[in-house]
């Protein structure tokens, strides 16, 4: 019991040391920093590491020796030689960037209160549920019908539109043709922070070709405008009559309802908003394009498709057996099977194809038999169209029965043509609408949802996210408006199925959204996106094909995030440009993780992360790319259907559509990342080495006596290697992350990147690039797969010089090494195996002063074995 008391003690006494000597370099650095004062924003970063510091520098060496193992061109050499910019540097988590591109947390009011520690400290009693964003008041103006309207020519006729204005904002709504009893039904809603006026006009016009013609006017003062706070019920709207410009009571009366209210309204989001205008006008066709929006991205299914055979083949020429494949398609989604001869007018394929297709199914299944008579000319033996409603579902692995279907011949080929005539040939198929996958759409890295298809397969809720989209700030000009630059943004949130957009504030480079948002989460292994995007569908250019202009996006996992906390930071807008990695703003965002069920959450740990479909019968990786392919171009084209549309563009950034294309830096940002996942493992080398040398003799004394200890108490080794985890867990808990994850440029590798590198990855797929560039690319590229090539050969080499110890490729040293073995397993048997351990330890640990330079024998035995590099051509 002394004996394990002592050896605990021990225990305890070396990681404390080894622990102090890892923080003693950090304070030293962290008190050799400037202390900067900010006002309003607070900056919280981790302490230096002082293994980080010796990993970073020999992540300098790795760096260098990349550089010279893979490829040193002339650009390289040039970029060597130029002199590093200075810059200011904060350390994150694991890698130092620029100050500019670091995180900062904010304290701004949010519903009502100052958020301080992660929660919100009221000061009023009327907070809404909206406390993640900052309250905004709205003049609401609901435009509903008018009756009895005077006539303005001598037919009678009368085109009415209603013009709302306060200031120099006015709104107008749609006109009827020839109507004096319209129904307009159109909210509109000024900003309080944006009123230029105490007087609310809104007038009844009719529409002219020269000039519209003056009908009537109803005037509110703004002063006198009851307030409305949810949950409130709406109100109600009131006739008022009409006045001449003179103030005089005329015939007509205009149904309004007014009041000020704040963006929990739920007339919000339907709204024509004047910090969506420009102050000289905008029309309800404009506006169309700037509301606040939820998309719901529709639900995809595997369709699999197994053709079993076809029988009954009718030859398309004569005197000829037909070589037939099947063709299937559903949409612009085609595949094929492998070609067989049909010597017995019958054909065997066996083959799984597998489709994407989205509720509710709009395309359907045609298959096709096809008689390959020559390598440029195919004709149609007989198809079948299936509609996908009718083909079974499924949520787990049973067995789907086969059927017949006959097939028809096509008098004229041509899908929207009925004319068929029926023969004897058919087909045998196994389908089914596989609901127990889920369906990647996104790319794996950043998935916001693991659910399967099928909804009886779906666990209830763990718990709910909360979006807060406050602001943005230093946003860079994305366009030029009278002479000035000028962005018209809006931000997009994906989560799940759940696609939000908020509305878009029109020249302004520092927009408040004040937009808040909720979604259900089902596991928190997932990561939610908000992107910023330039609206290029208003303005002078404004003709609906113009792209949307990417500003920057936001990417949080909610794994990281601690529940029931209010995060509220300012996120940079970092966008890689063909000149480099650029700040194009920051975005003030507030996020809150309210968890449900602790127990399902800590559950969720032991789940796999798929379904159990996706082990069960997996996909290969082709097929996985493949498929996720054609969901993103199912999602994007469902979305861009929707009123107004969340364009294609917009859909394909948010889902990192092309992050499996190949780029130079994203290689070397890998390498790196692998580098630091074994920085531990190289740590623990070079201080046992120290050891081995005798660096510090205190510690190798020590270290002498706690092998001794474990080699005597064995069953003391798992205790204390699970003790040391938990204390340096439990120390590591002062230095916790305390604010999500965001875009590093530092471990990006996109600081130091070269203008070719950039170049070759914002390339085009084909490439557009002249061929002497795109040749001076392979050459590099052939360069750095040769370097690769070689290493892997070296692996591979010392593999089978393992196999060949006793393969008798070498007879001799077989010979010796079981002769070795024999007589290792006679000593074995009679010695200790302690005895044994500590021998072999303390011969490992020995002095130096009984070390030579040269390698020992068993590294020089192994070196001489063969291996099979001779047989290589």
């Amino acid at each position: 019991m002394k004996s394990c008391l002592a050896f605990i003690h021990c225990s305890l006494n070396l990681s404390l040391s080894a622990l102090q000597e890892v923080r003693a370099p950090a304070s030293a650095m962290a008190n050799s920093l400037p202390n900067e004062k900010v006002e309003s924003r607070h900056t919280f970063h981790h302490l230096p590491n002082a293994n980080h510091h010796q990993h970073q520098h020999h992540h300098q060496q790795h760096s260098t020796g990349f550089a010279d193992a893979h490829y040193v061109t002339k650009y390289e050499a040039d970029e060597m030689k130029s002199e590093p910019r200075p810059m200011k540097l904060v350390r994150t988590g694991t890698s130092a960037q620029p100050v500019d591109f670091a995180l900062k947390e904010t304290s701004p009011y949010l519903g009502g209160g100052r958020v301080v520690g992660g929660r919100v400290i009221h000061k009023d009693k009327t907070a809404s549920t909206y406390d993640l964003v900052e309250r905004m008041y709205f003049l609401y103006v609901r435009v509903v019908k008018a009756r009895e309207l005077p006539a303005m020519d001598i037919t009678g006729s009368l085109d009415p539109f209603v013009e709302v204005r306060i200031g120099n904002y006015k709104g107008i709504t749609r006109h009827f043709d020839k109507n004096q009893s319209p129904e307009w039904n159109q909210v509109f809603a000024f900003s309080k922070d944006r009123m230029q006026a105490s007087i609310l006009d809104v007038v009844i016009k009719d529409r002219d070709l020269i000039k519209d013609d003056f009908v009537g006017i109803v005037r509110f003062d703004i002063n006198e405008v009851p307030l409305r706070v949810p949950p409130d019920s709406p109100l109600a709207p009131e006739w008022y009559r009409l006045e001449d410009k003179k103030g005089e009571k005329i015939k007509g009366e205009l149904m309004l309802a007014v009041w000020i209210g704040t963006q929990a309204d739920e007339a919000f989001s339907d709204a024509w908003h004047s910090d969506a205008a420009t102050p000289v006008d905008s029309t309800h066709a404009i506006s169309a394009v700037m509301r606040s929006k939820v998309y719901h991205a529709p639900r995809l299914w595997y369709v699999r498709v197994n053709i079993v055979e076809a029988q009954d083949l009718v030859p398309t020429e004569k005197n000829r057996f037909p070589d037939v494949y099947a063709k299937v398609q559903i949409g612009n989604q085609v595949l094929k099977t492998k070609t067989v001869p049909a010597r017995t007018l019958s054909a065997l394929w066996n083959e799984d194809l597998l489709f994407v297709a989205a509720e509710p199914f709009e395309d359907h299944l045609i298959i096709s038999v096809e008689d390959r008579v020559s390598p440029g000319k195919d004709e149609i033996i007989g198809r079948v169209i299936i509609p996908l409603n009718s083909v079974e579902r499924r949520a787990d692995d049973r067995i789907i029965h086969s059927r017949w279907f006959n097939l028809e011949k096509p008098v004229a080929i041509d899908v929207d043509q009925l004319k068929k005539e029926k023969f004897s040939s058919r087909i045998q198929l196994r389908l089914c609408l596989d609901g127990g996958y889920h369906v990647l759409d996104e790319s794996t890295h950043y998935s916001s949802d693991l659910r399967p298809t099928a909804k009886q397969l779906w666990k209830p809720p763990i718990g709910v996210l909360e979006l807060g989209v406050l602001n943005a700030v230093g946003l860079h000009p994305m366009k030029t408006r009278d002479g000035r630059g000028t962005s018209d943004t809006y931000c997009v949130a994906k989560y799940g199925h759940k696609w939000v957009r908020t509305r878009t504030i029109v020249d302004n480079l520092s927009p408040k959204y004040n937009e808040q948002y909720t979604w259900e989460v089902f596991d928190h292994a997932t990561v939610l996106t908000v992107g910023v995007f330039d609206n290029s569908q208003i303005g002078e250019k404004g003709n609906g094909t113009s792209k949307d202009l990417k500003v920057g996006k936001v990417r949080i996992r909610i794994s990281t995030l601690e529940t029931g906390r209010i995060y509220t930071h300012s996120y940079p807008l970092l966008v890689l440009h063909p000149t480099g990695v650029k700040k194009m703003g920051e975005l003030h965002l507030a996020i809150r993780f309210s968890c449900t069920s602790l127990a399902n959450m800590l559950y969720l740990y032991s789940c796999p992360l798929l379904p159990k479909m996706h082990y069960v019968r997996p996909f290969s990786v082709t097929q996985l790319d493949m498929l996720r392919h054609q969901a993103m171009n199912i999602v994007a084209a469902r979305l861009g259907r929707a009123e107004p549309p969340l364009r294609k563009e917009v859909v394909e950034y948010m889902s990192d559509v092309d992050s499996h294309l190949w780029s130079m830096r994203r290689s070397k940002a890998n390498f790196f990342r692998l580098m630091t996942v074994f920085s531990g493992v190289f740590a623990v080398g070079k201080w046992f080495g120290d050891i081995c040398m005798w660096r510090n003799p205190i510690t190798t004394v020590l270290v002498h006596v706690l092998f001794l200890m474990l080699v005597c108490f064995p069953e003391l080794i798992l205790p204390t290697v699970f003790l040391y985890m938990f204390l340096i867990g439990v120390w590591n808990f002062r230095y916790r992350p305390r604010y999500p994850p965001h875009m590093n440029t530092r471990i990006s590798q996109a600081e130091a990147v070269h203008p070719d590198e950039l170049d070759e990855e914002f390339d085009t797929f084909p490439t557009s690039r002249s061929p002497d560039l795109v040749r001076m690319r392979y050459d590099r590229l052939r360069s750095v797969a040769g370097r690769i090539q070689t290493v892997i050969g070296d692996l591979a080499s010392q593999g089978e010089r393992i196999q060949a110890l006793l393969s008798w490729r070498d007879p001799r040293a077989t010979s010796l090494f079981i002769t070795l073995c024999l007589l290792s397993a006679l000593v074995l048997y009679v010695t200790p195996f302690q005895a044994v351990a500590g021998l072999a330890g303390f011969y490992i640990m020995r002095h130096p002063r009984f070390r030579h330079r040269l390698p020992c024998v068993p590294i020089n035995f192994f070196r001489r074995l063969p291996a099979r590099t001779d047989s290589m051509l």
